[in-house]
């Protein structure tokens, strides 16, 4: 079981999409990412299986990340974030987001 230390040791922030690049590289259908979170964390790029949303959508949409992962190669490409989301029955990730705008960088509890 994990502590409720262990969950604060995840540093989940809000941030907004400011940019969306096709990434034919990945195994999976991805986008290339840019997450802006503000303040002291600022952009950060993530590979997302997010291909099904159409880029339009994407841009200017909040989503939940995790910031304080080691970045991670996929494909040549630097994740420096990981974008949080749900997969459906046929695999689609339905990407955590919030309900109402709030505070970019503003922290997860």
């Amino acid at each position: 079981m994990a502590t409720f230390d262990d969950f604060l040791q995840l540093d989940m922030r809000v941030g907004e999409i400011v940019a969306v690049e096709d990434f034919p590289r990945a195994r999976n259908p991805s986008y290339k990412i840019k997450v802006n979170f503000g303040g002291d964390i600022g952009e950060k790029w993530s590979s997302a299986q997010a291909a099904h949303y159409p880029r339009e959508e994407l841009m200017g949409r909040q989503v939940i990340a995790v910031v304080n992962f080691a970045p991670k190669n996929i494909a040549g490409f630097m994740s420096e974030c990981l974008i949080l989301g749900v997969p459906d029955a046929e695999g689609k990730v339905s990407l955590l987001t919030t309900t109402r705008p709030a505070p970019i960088g503003g922290r997860v509890y």
